[in-house]
């Protein structure tokens, strides 16, 4: 949540710099102290084309792909682009530009545009509930001053992970950062995270976009957080409900009744909390019907628990899921990257594949029944729905 907190010592917080991580991502290709704009995009396209970056909610990430003879300068590339941008003032003026159109980008966009209404519903007043892009005033006012500031303190060395997967050695690895500017003698971390713990909210938020032809729906509710160790089985729970073809969702709504091009659930999970979310869309007047039957599902889920084909056939889809994933080294690399992050540790292949199996038809009824209650569930609704007929009370899963 770097893009949206406090830094400590600072002035920078929260709605001031809402977006700023988002735009250094963006702004580190424009150039560096030994590198132009042009420099970089020569040298990453002669490497392959393939480096990239992203920036979620609670983190951000540079990957690069290359063969193996080139790791090197791949490396020297990334270290100088992360720790040595010059945030010249022409060049930050020219990506808010950018940026500003990402942002229109979004707003154009009927999925991510409900999902950032969705986003402030759910978490009123906290970061989490801010757009990882910002807003055109906050980000019109990333300057040069202000854009080193928070480098300084976001992407020192000392908070970065470095992970590599492929054809590679973890000695050269360690040669390189060594020989990089990845080290700066054993700087601390910063501490950008501040304020309280994130908590789900359970909005209910019908907007009118008439010249919409479909009705985009999210309904969620709160689930268990990154680290937890009920994290395997509710994954589980929501790929039994929406995570593929055979899914409870996908069957009912698109298969049977026609409702949907493309509907279903996922687990997201954050630091402090979780969200199970169920996203589709569907002509308006299809609508009331869509919902009751998702509504249903986490009914039966909660009351009347699940088989033990149904977890089997999950368990199967999501070793297979696991097994594939190895074979994409830039996904083995994310991966590594991201449980030091969330786990500060690397679990073992045979660990994950062993937890997933040891998961039990019991946990995964606990996991629905604490979070699957007509108090937690969330709605958002994005399109041309004057007149629809649903309320908070449509929403009720005990009965």
């Amino acid at each position: 949540r770097d893009t949206q907190r406090c830094l400590v010592g600072s002035e920078m917080c929260i709605r001031d710099r809402n977006g700023i991580t988002h735009f250094i991502e963006h702004t580190v290709f424009k150039g560096t102290n030994r590198r132009s704009a042009m420099e970089i995009a020569i040298e990453q396209d002669r490497l392959g084309g393939n480096l990239d970056a992203f920036t979620t909610h609670e983190e951000t990430g540079f990957a690069i792909k290359m063969i193996d003879d080139r790791l090197p300068d791949a490396f020297d590339l990334l270290a100088d682009m992360l720790t040595s941008p010059s945030f010249d003032k022409a060049d930050l003026e020219s990506e808010q530009r950018v940026i500003i159109e990402e942002i229109k980008m979004t707003d154009d966009s009927p999925e991510e545009y409900l999902g950032e209404l969705f986003y402030a519903a759910a978490f009123p007043g906290h970061p989490l509930g801010l757009s990882i892009a910002g807003t055109p005033a906050s980000v019109k006012t990333f300057g040069t001053a202000a854009t080193r500031e928070y480098h300084a303190k976001a992407f020192r060395p000392a908070n970065l992970i470095i992970a590599a997967a492929g054809n590679v050695d973890h000695e050269r690895i360690l040669e390189l950062a060594a020989n990089s500017s990845l080290i700066d003698g054993g700087a601390d971390a910063a501490d950008i995270i501040s304020g309280e713990a994130a908590r789900v909210a359970a909005p209910f938020v019908i907007r009118q976009k008439p010249d919409l032809e479909q009705a985009h729906i999210i309904i969620a509710t709160p689930f268990v957080r990154a680290a937890s160790e009920r994290r395997y089985a509710a994954d589980l729970l929501a790929n039994i409900i929406g995570g593929g073809t055979s899914s409870r969702l996908w069957q009912k709504v698109r298969e049977e009744r026609g409702l949907a091009y493309s509907v279903g659930s996922s687990a997201i999970p954050f630091h402090d909390c979780g969200i199970f979310s169920v996203s589709a869309g569907t002509s308006p007047e299809q609508a009331e019907e869509l919902v009751d039957i998702v509504i249903a599902e986490l009914r039966s889920v909660a009351k009347d628990g699940i088989t033990d084909d149904e977890l089997q056939l999950v368990k199967d889809q999501t070793r297979a899921s696991i097994l594939l994933g190895l074979e994409d080294s830039a996904g083995r690399a994310a991966t590594l990257a991201h449980m030091e992050l969330v786990h500060g540790r690397q679990i073992p292949l045979e660990e994950s594949l062993e937890r997933v199996e040891a998961v039990t038809v019991n946990e995964v009824i606990e996991v629905a029944r604490e979070y699957f209650i007509s108090e937690n569930v969330a709605f958002a609704a994005l399109g041309d729905l004057e007149g629809i007929g649903i309320t908070r009370d449509r929403l009720t899963i005990e009965q």
